[in-house]
Order: structure tokens, then sequence, then C-alpha cells
């Protein structure tokens, strides 16, 4: 129970990542609080992770929004008392090569990815600090390093301010004891890659089956990371077993790196 007694926030809750984050708090001991913006399908999903509600809040609110960043944080302080770990999953992830991406893609993307991570950093800190500090996960994409097939500029782009930013932030949070990482996934075997395995078993007219198997073949593990393998390194940031670790990236990618 490696989360006994702490409250973690995750923000971008849906189907896929946010949701398996949230899973593993709730089952490793923690309170989570879990925001995105569609309030409806939040509540769905909260119920369904805890039916008694008694160790999950499920909050609407949008990361742009600085306001609404403070909002979630008060309401996890009000219903719990205190905030040990931040997740930020919530991401806009635009389409598109250099030809095809308008400069709007971009603008959302850093609105997002970068401003909206960054704000609600600054909202939970001084809530982390309350507590005794704490630790703060972003998510990462492999993308920054290495194109994918389907072209992401904007979103690489923001991805890679993103990871400039956690250094800066880790640097400054680390006197008030609070922890500042980067999980970096691949491919993550959920809701957006099994859309993506349809469209691609459309477009291309093969099977499900043969689009999913090239993908194993990227992976000396022999397996497509899932959004619960990713969940899992998450969490591990989140406890106090990682206290000394901060600063850093974290591959969550089956040994892809090596083939690449």
């Amino acid at each position: 129970m490696i989360l006994e007694d702490k409250t973690i926030l995750v923000s971008g809750v849906g189907p896929g990542l946010g949701s398996e984050i949230a899973s593993r708090v709730l089952r490793d001991g923690g309170r989570v609080v879990v925001g995105a913006r569609q309030a409806e399908r939040l509540e769905a999903i909260a119920k369904q992770l805890d039916p008694g509600g008694e160790r999950t809040l499920a909050h609407e609110f949008d990361i742009t929004d600085e306001e609404a960043c403070r909002g979630i944080v008060a309401a996890a302080e009000e219903r719990f008392g205190r905030l040990d770990g931040v997740a930020q999953v919530a991401a806009a992830e635009p389409m598109g090569d250099l030809a095809s991406t308008p400069a709007e893609d971009f603008r959302r993307s850093t609105e997002v990815n970068v401003i909206g991570s960054v704000q609600l950093v600054r909202a939970a800190a001084p809530a982390l600090e309350r507590a005794g500090g704490g630790s703060i996960v972003l998510i990462g994409s492999q993308s920054t390093d290495h194109p994918p097939p389907s072209p992401q500029l904007a979103y690489s782009a923001s991805k890679g301010a993103l990871r400039a930013a956690a250094i800066h932030l880790a640097s400054e949070l680390g006197p008030r004891k609070i922890r500042v990482n980067t999980i970096i996934p691949t491919w993550m075997w959920g809701p957006p890659v099994q859309g993506w395995v349809r469209w691609q078993a459309n477009k291309r007219g093969l099977s499900e089956e043969a689009i999913h198997a090239e993908l194993e073949a990227l992976f000396p593990i022999g397996e497509v990371p899932a959004d619960d393998d990713v969940a899992e390194a998450v969490v591990v940031f989140l406890s106090d077993r990682l206290r000394m670790v901060t600063g850093q990236c974290l591959r969550v990618d089956g040994g892809q790196r090596m083939t690449l």
C-alpha cells in the first residue's frame, strides 16, 4: 500500500491512462481526485472506480483556466484535508506535419500541454508544501525524440517544451520537498491506440491482428506496453519509494529505444 493515506490529483481522466492511474492510486491505499472537462463522463468514471465515493472526488475543470486549477486543488484539500501528489495527464494531441499543421494547433498544444501543466503545478505547489512535500508526475512523449509514423509536429514540440519545463520545476520546487519527474510512454495499448489500429486496418485493407502484430514487432520485449503498465510507473513515482528521485525522465517503452 505505497500510497496509504495520500491524496493524489489526476488530471485529464478519461478512458485510458488517467483512469488507470486513478484505479491504482485507490488500489495502493490512496485517495484520488479525478479532474477533466467532461463532467458527466468524469462522474461515471469516478463511480466505477469507487462506487461508494469514500476515497474519490470527481471535479470538473479545464487545465487552461488558472482559476479552475486553483479550484480543483482547493476541492482536494477541502474534501481530504491535504494534497500529496499530482499526475498530469491532460493533453491536446493534434495530428499533422509541416504542411498540414496550422498555427492554431501549435497554440492549442502549447496552451494545454505546457502552459496548462505549469498552471496546475503552480496551483498545487502550496498545497503539496503544506503536506510536507510531494510528487508531481508529468507525461511526456517518445515523439519528442523519434517522429511517429503519423506525424504530430505540434504535439511533439509541446511535449519537448514540457520536458524542459519539468527540469526547471524540479530545481525550483526541490527545496520545498516537491519532486517533479516525467514518464515517457511509447505506444500504449488502450482506447486511443486501439482506435488507431482500427483506422490503419481499414485504410490498408488488413486485419486488426496484422496491424497489432506490426506494433508488437517494434518491442524487444515482444508486447505493446499497455496504459496500465505506464500507470504502474506513475504510481511508484508518486510514492515515497522514490523520494530522492527528481528531475528525471523514465521511459516505459518495452525496450523500443534500443531498436531506434
